[in-house]
């Protein structure tokens, strides 16, 4: 497959020269994905996809235009390099688009060590209907839950082959299989849902169906009696399962189009303390079966680890090599491409440094005041980095939880509580994301 790939990638960028072009790179992308849904002990809808896609990039000058088609006959290849071309001639200039030089290219192209892909073979639709089935009769064996409101497992693998006139040629196959349930407990006005899931490159390391459903029924029954928490200021733990995106939010602060775009709160802030002095993001794309893994950008540069943030100080940004010129700066390997779109930075594998507690200490810690386990909605100020998010969770009184919260709604300033995080012990190691539980204090809560 992965020669087929290659072989059509090096078509679009023949097509492309012969159209005119005076540089080019491809995307080619083939892939399969299985997802089976169940409800009340029955399928509820089974899907099947296979597909190709081709992108193709080129440059007249230092003008750019992108094309994609899902059609590798020879005749739309050659209309979709004459087309691009065309587009090419009428894009504005940009003195910042271009190729690698070929020194900046990854010269070791070999993926095996990262294990991104599982060789086992598919699994049998009945395989993963199993899985589902399994995952709703263990949430519906808690007491109290009411209904599985969908209870799903699927697989799917992709091939990927890019290619450039600059001499870059690599490609790698992924693979994921996940199973995911959600459960309602309750009726009525008075049900709450809740859900659990896991996805893994490996089928091995995927958890048991058993236990994804058992949790998300738990999860459920655990939120019945949700009520408004009282209004103002008070601490907020994030549990491990939402904590990632408060280091989301910076991670698109840092991200070098918001910089070079000056539409970022972090724009004058390189050097400056982001983070408290004890915690440290570091991105890592060689971990093994993790999904964001990767041994090349999308522009063909070798990927490596990288420090973002170190002992609180915000290092750098994170760059392809168009948003890498504007600022002056190089290319810190980061560039995603897809079919239809240039390349842009995207981060991959990153790891917030856990704290010596666990999550029920820093409950302790808190006192009073509010556990958020799901956010809902987002107004986030790009420029300031003023925050506000709908949340549900937990009450906690004297460090003990007491009452399920709904409808609440949690706000303060990004620069103030990315710098007094206080991090649990408690963050999954197999995620892309690894990031523990984190105490916020002084938020504002508007509830009763």
């Amino acid at each position: 497959m992965s020669q087929n790939l290659e072989i059509l990638a090096q078509q679009l960028l023949d097509a492309a020269t012969r159209a005119g072009a005076d540089a080019a790179d491809a995307i080619a992308v083939k892939g399969t994905s299985l997802s089976i849904d169940v409800r009340a002990g029955r399928l509820e809808q089974a899907e099947r996809s296979e597909g190709l896609d081709l992108g193709l990039r080129v440059f007249v000058g230092q003008r750019q235009a992108n094309v994609s088609v899902s059609d590798a006959r020879s005749e739309t290849i050659t209309t979709m390099a004459e087309r691009a071309v065309a587009m090419a001639r009428e894009a504005p200039d940009d003195s910042f688009i271009g190729l690698a030089a070929q020194d900046q290219l990854a010269q070791e192209r070999s993926f095996d060590v990262l294990e991104l892909a599982d060789p086992t073979e598919e699994p049998e639709p009945a395989s993963l209907q199993s899985d589902a089935l399994t995952a709703e009769t263990a949430a519906m064996s808690v007491a109290g839950v009411s209904q599985v409101q969908s209870a799903t497992a699927g697989y799917s693998r992709s091939s990927v082959h890019l290619a450039a006139t600059n001499g870059f040629s690599g490609g790698y196959q992924r693979t994921s299989r996940a199973t995911y349930c959600t459960a309602i407990a309750g009726t009525g006005d008075a049900m709450e849902r809740d859900y659990d899931g896991d996805s893994r490159i490996f089928q091995e390391d995927l958890r048991a169906s058993s236990e994804i459903g058992e949790v998300a029924g738990r999860r459920a029954v655990e939120r019945l009696g949700a009520r408004k928490p009282a209004t103002g200021a008070y601490p907020v733990l994030f549990d491990e399962r939402v904590a990632a995106s408060l280091i989301g939010h910076l991670l698109i602060a840092a991200n070098g189009s918001s910089v070079a775009r000056g539409s970022s709160w972090l724009r004058d802030k390189r050097g400056d303390q982001v983070l408290p002095t004890n915690l440290s993001l570091i991105e890592d794309p060689h971990r093994p079966r993790v999904s964001a893994s990767r041994p090349f950008d999308g522009e063909g540069l070798p990927t490596q680890p990288r420090k973002i943030v170190e002992n609180g100080v915000l290092i750098g940004w994170t760059l392809d090599l168009a948003n890498a010129r504007k600022l002056g700066m190089e290319s810190t390997a980061n560039a995603a491409r897809s079919v239809s779109s240039p390349p842009t930075p995207t981060t991959w594998n990153v790891t917030l440094n856990s704290g010596k507690k666990t999550r029920e200490a820093l409950l302790k810690d808190m006192g009073t005041g509010l556990l958020v386990t799901s956010l809902i909605g987002s107004t986030i100020n790009p420029n300031t980095g003023d925050y506000s998010r709908g949340a549900a969770g937990f009450w906690v009184e004297n460090g003990e939880l007491t009452y399920a919260v709904n409808e609440c709604t949690i706000a303060g300033n990004l620069n103030n509580m990315l710098r007094s995080l206080v991090p649990a012990n408690d963050a999954r190691t197999h995620l892309s994301r690894v990031v523990p539980s984190l105490l916020v204090e002084g938020l504002t809560l508007a509830g009763n």
